[in-house]
């Protein structure tokens, strides 16, 4: 008998991940949601092999998104996957348990992560961070704010909390070097952005200590260093997505540069 909850996973241009992201939970869980940011590859006759809940629906704010794939589950308890990401068989056991007497106050979850680097497994450098991806979808919403076009947050209702679980979620955070430095790039570009919309203050001075003390942070305050070169390089690529969300949000104010590019991207254009 499958769990009575709702997987919710969004995707553009996932060919290459989302089979083995779907095997992971089919059958697992009683429904599998995919919202579709309108992919031009085969991610959408993949995703009907498993479920005929697909939505196309242009990506906005990624929150937006996520909200608007919860909003088509039939289930209260919610798990959001991205398509690199995949429950361990010790997570699926702990939910199961969970989820067969679901505490009265806590209504999200924050699930520890294993991360990789092709596939070399990434222990340090505070890259397994718990993120959220389980919770109760009447308790729980995603921000929609403007500012919000990358890492937005989330909301709990008043008198509600949330907790970690032990287990761990498989990330397959990059498939490689050049994956590595593209998010850089891509993932900057809307740091930048966000910076802009909400109003940010961001001095050159302030930049530069943000990018020393990110590499740092993640070098040796968490050790990425025992992670050999590839802790190493990690630890560069996120001082580098420090200094390279700063130089873009100079040229935003300057310039206008990215705005217009991200507004048509949010229209289909």
């Amino acid at each position: 008998m499958s769990l009575p909850l709702s997987i919710v996973i969004i995707a553009k241009n996932e060919q290459s991940r989302i089979k083995d992201c779907l095997e992971s939970v089919y059958g697992w869980a009683d429904e599998i949601i995919v919202v579709d940011d309108n992919s031009s590859d085969q991610t959408r006759s993949i995703a009907l092999q498993y479920t005929d809940k697909i939505y196309q629906r242009a990506m906005d704010l990624e929150g937006r998104q996520r909200n608007f794939g919860v909003s088509h589950a039939t289930h209260d308890w919610v798990m959001m996957l991205d398509c690199d990401e995949r429950p361990t068989s010790g997570l699926k056991k702990e939910i199961e348990q969970l989820l067969k007497n679901p505490p009265e106050k806590i209504v999200a979850f924050w699930i520890p992560q294993m991360c990789f680097l092709g596939d070399v497994q990434i222990k340090f450098g505070g890259w397994s961070n718990p993120h959220i991806r389980l919770y109760h979808k009447k308790y729980v919403t995603w921000s929609e704010a403007e500012h919000d076009v990358v890492h937005p947050g989330t909301r709990l209702a008043e008198g509600f909390k949330g907790a970690n679980l032990k287990e761990s979620l498989i990330h397959f955070n990059y498939k490689n070097l050049e994956d590595v430095f593209y998010k850089v790039n891509r993932m900057s570009t809307l740091e930048a952005v966000k910076w802009h919309y909400d109003g940010r203050k961001m001095s050159k001075g302030k930049a530069i200590w943000r990018t020393v003390d990110r590499f740092f942070r993640r070098y040796v305050g968490r050790k990425g260093y025992k992670d050999g070169y590839y802790g190493f390089v990690l630890a560069v690529s996120s001082a580098l997505y420090e200094f390279s969300a700063y130089s873009k949000y100079v040229e935003i104010k300057e310039k206008g540069y990215y705005l217009d590019d991200l507004k048509r991207k949010a229209s289909g254009g």
